[in-house]
């Protein structure tokens, strides 16, 4: 025993006092190197260790009990700031994106800081016609030229506009670069990295957090085609990280931090739509990789805490949480099923057709020259979007404005010029809601620009999606949806006016009523697209009605995405989200695909047939020196501890970090450790010749039950228990020697290998 102990100084009367290295825990130990992927088996158990401590010691004292019922009120106020943080953040964001919006239109005279409809609000000389033109408002060619009338005027506008999406894009992507590289993109793909175990250190920083708020703000602004969603979800999962610092529970579990992250990734979708049990859904559905029931329960907790703060900002100025609310009430009938589920097919088309163009962009990206230029890349793809945009007004307005006109239903007090229809006699003057009529000619014109603006955007989101910029996917492929189904509906519109004597319309459609309504089929076609790309099903319904508000439409919605779905199933099998976790080679374990090859164990662990045997540590036969060589020469994240070199029988698994740790703390703290001190992983030390230098016990930091399979197991159960348990890796046996070792890292591998893809393109430390 006297090996173990260490002088401290004197006691009272000179005996020196003795103290237990294994008492208290060395800092550092069970804590995990970047890119490295945890293991939820421990980190679980070591989390029911800490609450049994607390339970059994709640019992002694008054001090004990309250301090056991602060540690579990603790995950619900995480919850609380969780939700106040990201809610107060999203209205902020979504506050100055609008202004900055029409900062490239015009300035306010009031005061610079009012957006175009603030500006306008207490106007006295707006018109109903053109109730967005008041003195008080300029445009540039106003302030500069003096008039709004003229090609001159027309050019100083359009010259203004490029220059300010370029400004804006520029700064966006010079702060990404220079502060924090990890805020571009949407974030999602890493986000369900990490979820499902991995560790990026720095992802979800202070850092990433300041710069993607601010450049997100600039992105959304300069008109580039992307949407703010899956930033918000990044940015709700960066508070959530940061938060958990103040509470030690969480701060020293990463499983635990897993947790508290699902519910944040239901905070974004909640605070990005006004929809929190899209949220929820969203997160089960789409990100979450291990959701207990008590996440579900916190998850809505926060979700609805977001949504509150958010609705008291009111960043909308319409008391209104959701973004596109509708209010169109005239029942469906059931032959406009037949559309619904042809916008449901091209949605899948164009997921899929999606999918594969931009990952291809991306990987060009990666591979050639091009991806040595961001911020060039940026800014070209800035001055295109700007050129193309300015002279299609449904181009030039932001996304979100966009959909919301594309969702809006025709009533008598329109102005809009996709509402511009023949006026016919109105003889139900009692509702706000018209017969169909025919087209006038604005109809047809916005039709075209529609057209064009469909095209524009299709292509236009391939490239930019995965620039060096916060990019969000959910608007533009709504967009995309909306345009279709707008058109569509409005076609299907004309056919029912003047073709109401046909077999499809006959029962239902009798002249001078309202049957079509062109909103609808613009959100149906919104769903649509957005389930190709992503493969959502139940959360993108509930998201969809609970940011429009249209209850009586789900059936619909239900209809066309799972249309969606099917077809972009067929075309190909993963989800935007999938494909660049997959091109990104970040080890995860999609839980949605089978394993369907008869491999074995053995094939797939090492060493292989060929290779060196693998590198074991012995329980008692190893010095300091040779254990040191051992980590110095090799790269693996932990060994195993057998009995003997010669009778492989395994004892344990021992992480590398803790034993590098655990010697350089003896050597610092312990007196006598010399590198010919013997290492010992038994429970007793055996007796030790005279002279020989004090050994070290390190039975502590070692893995006693890790996890084993035979040799012959077969493969898709063992992967099976890596997906349900969250192993890092798993021992093979035979006849209980120790044979090898399967990674992570190895399955990927084989799974890549599998599929006729590199194997090499898993990315892991």
């Amino acid at each position: 025993e006297q090996s173990k102990r260490v002088i401290t100084g004197d006691g009272p009367n000179g005996v020196p006092k003795l103290m237990d290295l294994l008492d208290e825990p060395v800092p550092g130990v069970g804590t995990y190197e970047d890119f490295n992927t945890i293991d939820w088996v421990r980190e679980k158990s070591k989390d029911r260790d800490r609450h049994r401590e607390i339970a059994t010691k709640s019992k002694e004292s008054v001090l004990a009990l309250m301090k056991s019922i602060s540690d579990a009120f603790s995950g619900w106020l995480l919850m609380l700031l969780v939700g106040l943080m990201s809610g107060a953040l999203a209205g902020g964001i979504d506050i100055s994106a609008h202004w900055m919006t029409d900062l490239k239109e015009g300035v306010c005279l009031n005061g610079f800081w009012f957006n175009h409809e603030h500006c306008c609000w207490n106007s006295n000389e707006t018109t109903f016609q053109e109730r967005d033109k008041c003195p008080n408002w300029k445009s540039w060619a106003e302030l500069i030229v003096g008039t709004n009338d003229g090609p001159f005027a027309y050019i100083m506008n359009y010259l203004m506009y490029v220059c300010w999406a370029l400004l804006f894009s520029f700064l966006a992507v010079s702060l990404v670069r220079a502060f924090a590289p990890y805020a571009c993109g949407s974030g999602i793909p890493e986000i369900k990295t990490i979820l499902s175990g991995f560790i990026i250190r720095g992802y979800l920083g202070k850092w990433t957090l300041v710069i993607k708020t601010i450049t997100l703000v600039l992105a959304v602004s300069s008109g580039l085609s992307l949407g703010k969603e899956g930033p918000l979800v990044h940015v709700a999962c960066c508070c959530a990280n940061i938060l958990c610092h103040l509470f030690t529970k969480y701060r020293r579990n990463e499983a635990k931090r897993r947790e508290v992250l699902s519910a944040a990734a239901a905070v974004g979708v909640s605070v990005a739509f006004g929809a929190p049990i899209g949220g929820v859904l969203f997160s089960l559905e789409e990100v979450s990789y291990y959701f207990p029931l008590k996440t579900l329960w916190r998850s809505f907790f926060a979700a609805l805490v977001a949504a509150f703060t958010l609705r008291s900002i009111n960043p909308f100025g319409n008391s209104r949480l959701v973004l596109f609310y509708v209010e169109f009430h005239s029942p469906w009938h059931l032959l406009e099923l037949i559309p619904f589920v042809l916008l449901g097919i091209f949605g899948g088309i164009w997921g899929a057709f999606f999918i594969r163009a931009n990952i291809a962009w991306c990987r060009r990206r990666k591979t050639t020259r091009l991806g040595h230029y961001p911020v060039l890349e940026v800014l070209v793809v800035t001055a295109v979007t700007a050129l193309l945009a300015f002279p299609n007004s449904y181009t030039r307005m932001s996304t979100s404005e966009l959909i919301s006109e594309l969702f809006n239903d025709c009533g008598l007090l329109d102005s809009s010029q996709l509402c511009n229809y023949a006026n016919v006699s109105v003889t139900k003057s009692s509702s706000n809601a018209l017969p169909d009529r025919p087209a006038g000619q604005d109809v047809y014109t916005a039709m075209w620009q529609l057209s064009l603006a469909l095209v524009f955007k299709m292509l236009i989101t391939v490239v930019t999606f995965g620039m060096k910029v916060p990019s969000g996917l959910f608007i533009p492929s709504m967009a995309v949806g909306a345009i279709a189904g707008r058109l569509l509906g409005v076609g299907m519109e004309q056919l029912a006016y003047y073709h109401h004597d046909w077999v499809i319309f006959r029962g239902w459609c009798s002249p001078g009523a309202d049957c079509i309504t062109p909103g609808l089929y613009a959100m149906v076609g919104a769903a649509a697209c957005l389930g190709g790309v992503t493969r959502m099903t139940v959360s993108l319904v509930v998201i969809m009605f609970e940011l429009t508000g249209g209850l009586e439409y789900i059936v619909p919605l239900m209809a066309a995405t799972m249309t969606s779905k099917w077809v972009a199933d067929a075309l190909g099998r993963e989800g935007i989200y999938e494909a660049h976790i997959r091109l990104n080679g970040y080890p995860f374990l999609e839980p949605k695909e089978e394993f369907s090859h008869k491999t074995l164990a053995m094939d797939v662990m090492r060493p292989r047939r060929s290779d060196p045997p693998l590198s074991v540590i012995t329980q008692d036969g190893m010095s300091v020196e040779d254990v040191e060589s051992l980590i110095a020469e090799t790269s693996y994240s932990g060994f195993p501890v057998v009995v003997s070199h010669e009778s492989q029988r395994l004892v344990g698994f021992v992480q590398r970090r803790d034993l590098v740790i655990s010697i350089e703390n003896a050597r610092q703290r312990q007196e006598g450790v010399v590198s010919a001190s013997r290492i010992f992983f038994t429970e007793y030390t055996p007796p030790q010749p005279p002279n020989s230098p004090p050994p070290l016990k390190l039975r502590g930091i070692m893995d006693l039950s890790p996890f084993t399979v035979t040799d012959h197991t077969a493969m898709d159960i063992v992967v099976d228990i890596f997906r349900k348990l969250g192993l890092r890796q798993c021992l093979v046996t035979h006849n209980g020697r120790l044979l090898g070792i399967i990674t992570k890292k190895d399955i990927l591998k084989h799974m890549a290998q599998m599929a006729n893809r590199d194997p090499d393109s898993i990315l892991f430390n």
